[in-house]
């Protein structure tokens, strides 16, 4: 394959040039320099893009930029829907013209949280904030734009690299004896290692699949372990103190979310059901703690 990844220097975007190395050449783009033979480019310059595919001509556009400032995004509202929802419709449109497959992330961020179950990819959305609501819209647009494509909802993404809870609590313990941490939202954590390695599996099987719709459209993927804020950050902590990144788990106070106010409001419970994953492309999501366990032993290395 010859594949263009978009948001390559990102936390899901090193995962993925590992990933798809051996799927065929990959041409990494983003913002800042992602790796030798990469290109650094403005994403929210779609004319610029658009050029860039053109020369390329890949055979699959994988879009892994996304805003992510889930508060900012209260204030930043053109700049959200600029790279979550703009720049998506045009990637879809691209691909519709030139018949090339295009493989999207959206967010568990999309639903209102008010559910007493695991969301399918069916259920009612309704974003609480500007966030979510972009990145809806980028999935509207894709599906608007009619072209061949996989968009891959997930949540609570972390790894070794870039700004995420994992990374933000092990520097907090550092630095605190005490951490007030939420206990009143529920979701599942999910290792970008594991969502790249499912990327390349969906990627593969969707492509030998041509036109066939079931293995098109929006699929739930994230690791299969259910947990609080509160619960994660503990495991964090029990698993830092195993390894030696910390000396001592901190003390934690459990508190509820109007109690740790946010200029965005959260989904109270956003698990994302994935069943339809694992029937169509054969996907087992790993359980947190193995997976979190893998990723920190890499920050000891």
């Amino acid at each position: 394959m010859n594949i263009l990844l978009t948001g390559a220097s990102g936390q899901l975007g090193q995962e993925l040039q590992t990933s798809l190395a051996g799927l065929g050449r990959v041409v990494s783009v983003d913002r800042f320099p992602a790796g030798d033979g990469s290109v650094e480019m403005d994403l929210s310059d779609l004319h610029q893009l658009e050029d860039l595919l053109d020369r390329q001509s890949p055979n699959v556009v994988i879009n892994a930029a996304a805003y992510t400032a889930v508060d900012k995004a209260e204030s930043e509202h053109r700049t959200a829907f600029q790279i979550n929802a703009e720049l998506p419709a045009a990637l879809g449109r691209w691909c519709k013209r030139n018949d090339r497959f295009l493989l999207h992330y959206s967010t568990d961020y999309v639903f209102s949280g008010d559910s007493d179950r695991p969301y399918v990819e069916g259920d009612l959305v309704g974003p609480l904030g500007v966030y979510g609501a972009s990145k809806l819209a980028g999935e509207w647009a894709i599906g608007a734009s009619h072209c061949r494509h996989v968009i891959l909802r997930t949540s609570w993404v972390y790894s070794t690299h870039g700004s995420n809870f994992v990374l933000n609590m092990l520097r907090l313990a550092r630095q605190r004896s005490e951490l007030s941490i939420v206990s009143d939202q529920t979701g599942c954590p999910t290792w970008a290692r594991n969502l790249a390695r499912t990327s390349a599996i969906v990627l593969q099987l969707a492509i030998e699949a041509g036109t066939d719709t079931a293995r098109q459209g929006i699929f739930h993927y994230c690791d299969s372990s259910v947990s609080t804020w509160y619960d994660f950050a503990r495991l964090i902590f029990e698993l830092a103190v195993e390894l030696n990144l910390l000396h001592e788990i901190p003390r934690l106070k459990s508190v509820r979310s109007t109690e740790f106010p946010q200029v965005a409001r959260r989904p109270a419970y956003s698990v994302l059901n994935t069943g339809s994953i694992r029937k169509v492309f054969g996907v087992s999501p790993p359980a947190l703690e193995s997976s979190l366990r893998a990723c920190l032993t890499e920050l000891d290395a």
